[in-house]
């Protein structure tokens, strides 16, 4: 189908599609503008809330212009999810390419997408470390790239699934389609990072409001973790409706589980270790309803299309906010009320902090330069791996810190070449680069500290960290409810939200939230910072900088 060719019929087309294919009555302002943007051809960055039909948008994208439509998926689970929508709709013909299709089934796939059968592609990031089917995405000529849950470059990136990393490269491999990234959860750095990282071009950005007023927000402090554990045991055993409970190990999602299957309660139990088949018996379960409650790690949840979820319990605390809304974001899809309870104990956070504190060490980054220095260039990543002895995603991740520092660089292909004779000082920059990006990591952590402790309003704290101010009281928090969601003093230090700030150490940051007793903001050196506002004014630590003006 031709591309529509002005922003009038671009809307017409979409809401009629919307109507015919998808069954919506509508599509909302941020949908359409999306829409527009990305089959007009400009790069777009999608943040909406969970259940504000980010996937319509790509859908629609996708149906609206000529050639198909690549989609980055992170979980199998989800890519099925995804698929199976596509094929209950009216939308044009769908396939995933993943790790469970045998060579003659992912041939097929290949084939139907090279001769214009398939719409919609649905592949994991680390597909494309092959290189043969780069380059048979290349030829079919994709007229859209998706990165669906896209806070996972910063999230999971860095960490345990590098190729993340790689899809700004991979896109101009495959012909450089526009870039559509859609992700429910990206506070303000995460979205600079995610621009970054996908190379965006002047990205249009897309940003809907974070407020669940639905949500009742609360906080149970506990210094005891039997009795944490008990008390979440009773709570769920007496609540209504289906719900889950989030922890941080498979430890405790066993413990938790076995409880409540004692205290009669329909649960079960999701974890990464799980198998496929088992995983896919589980989800389905709770979706129609036997299991009245998952316990459940972090890898429950992405994608999960079930309305009527009533509460979102965290027997751990996660180590950020962003992961903390992306969660409790899974109840109450439907609009009506649902409650999100932290059971906090703060030695907790001690996982968290670890988890945030590894990082790539140079002697690691020294054995990659070794690798590059000894091999035959331009070298595959797996060439330079295999002489550092590393694994591939070790290798990965130290190759993407050594690029961001001109160390070394990649060509056309995503082989690894020489860049510098001065290892000292690339090596110092990325030394420098991977600790402040830690430092960022950890800050995270203590404004998920900060969530839990706090004693005036939470949606306030909450919002804030996406860079939306709200007035407190919002009347739906445990503080609020209690009557201590209002700062009794004025908000100190001058400062507004949204303020562009220069530390006198940190360099240049953002105010995001102000009350009387304390100030929020966001550096880009270490991250999210908490001051005190007679500190800040006795000490002269800030000052206001114009908008936009470059940093020192």
């Amino acid at each position: 189908m031709a591309e529509p060719a002005t922003a009038a019929s671009v809307d017409d087309a979409a809401e009629q599609r919307a109507r015919e294919q998808l069954g919506l009555p509508g599509l909302l302002d941020e949908q359409r503008a999306a829409i527009a943007a990305a089959v007009g051809g400009r790069d777009v960055l999608v943040v909406m809330p969970t259940g504000w039909g980010k996937s319509a948008v790509y859908q629609l994208t996708g149906e609206l212009r000529d050639g198909p439509t690549v989609v980055v998926s992170p979980l199998i689970s989800l890519q099925h999810d995804q698929l199976s929508t596509i094929a209950d709709s009216g939308l044009s013909r769908g396939a995933v390419l993943n790790s469970t299709l045998g060579v003659r089934a992912r041939r097929r796939v290949l084939d139907d997408l090279t001769s214009g059968e398939l719409e919609f592609l649905f592949v994991a990031p680390e597909q494309f470390a092959n290189d043969d089917m780069v380059g048979t995405l290349a030829a079919a000529a994709p007229s859209l790239l998706v990165v669906d849950e896209a806070h996972c470059i910063s999230g999971w990136g860095h960490d345990f699934r590098p190729d993340y990393l790689r899809l700004g490269e991979i896109a101009g491999r495959i012909g450089r389609p526009p870039i559509l990234a859609l992700t429910a959860t990206a506070a303000p750095p995460v979205r600079d990072e995610i621009a970054e990282r996908l190379m965006l071009r002047e990205p249009v950005a897309i940003v809907g409001n974070f407020d669940r007023p639905e949500l009742r927000l609360g906080v149970r402090r506990f210094g005891d973790g039997r009795r944490k554990h008990t008390t979440l045991v009773d709570d769920v055993a007496r609540s209504q409706g289906s719900g889950i409970v989030y922890t941080a190990t498979r430890r405790h999602a066993s413990s938790v589980a076995r409880d409540l299957r004692d205290a009669g309660v329909a649960v079960e139990t999701y974890h990464g270790s799980l198998n496929r088949k088992e995983r896919t018996r589980v989800h389905r379960s709770f979706v129609d309803g036997d299991a009245r409650v998952i316990v459940a790690t972090n890898a429950f949840g992405m994608g999960i299309d079930k309305p009527d979820v009533r509460f979102v319990f965290h027997y751990d605390a996660p180590g950020s906010l962003d992961a903390y809304y992306q969660e409790i974001g899974r109840s109450g899809r439907d609009g009506d009320p649902a409650t999100a309870t932290l059971y906090y104990d703060a030695d907790d956070l001690g996982l968290q902090r670890f988890f945030a504190g590894g990082r790539l060490d140079r002697d690691r980054l020294s054995d990659m330069f070794d690798a590059v220095h000894r091999s035959e260039l331009p070298a595959p990543i797996s060439t330079v791996a295999a002489e550092a002895g590393l694994s591939r995603a070790r290798a990965l991740a130290a190759v993407d810190a050594l690029v961001a520092v001109g160390g070394v660089r990649k060509d056309g292909r995503g082989r690894v070449c020489w860049a510098t004779d001065d290892v000292a000082k690339a090596l110092d920059d990325a030394d420098a680069a991977e600790e402040a990006r830690r430092l960022v990591e950890r800050s995270r952590v203590e404004m998920m500290r900060a969530y839990a402790e706090a004693r005036t309003c939470r949606r306030t704290l909450l919002l804030a960290y996406y860079g939306e101010a709200f007035t407190a009281p919002c009347g739906a928090c445990d503080n609020c409810l209690d009557g201590h969601g209002v700062s009794e003093q004025e908000p100190g230090g001058g400062f507004g939200v949204g303020d562009e700030v220069e530390h006198r150490e940190w360099g240049p940051g953002t105010v995001l939230m102000t009350e009387s007793d304390r100030i929020v903001a966001f550096f880009e050196s270490v991250g999210y910072r908490m001051l005190s506002p007679q500190l800040v004014e006795d000490a002269a630590l800030l000052e206001l900088r114009a908008p936009g003006s470059p940093t020192a």
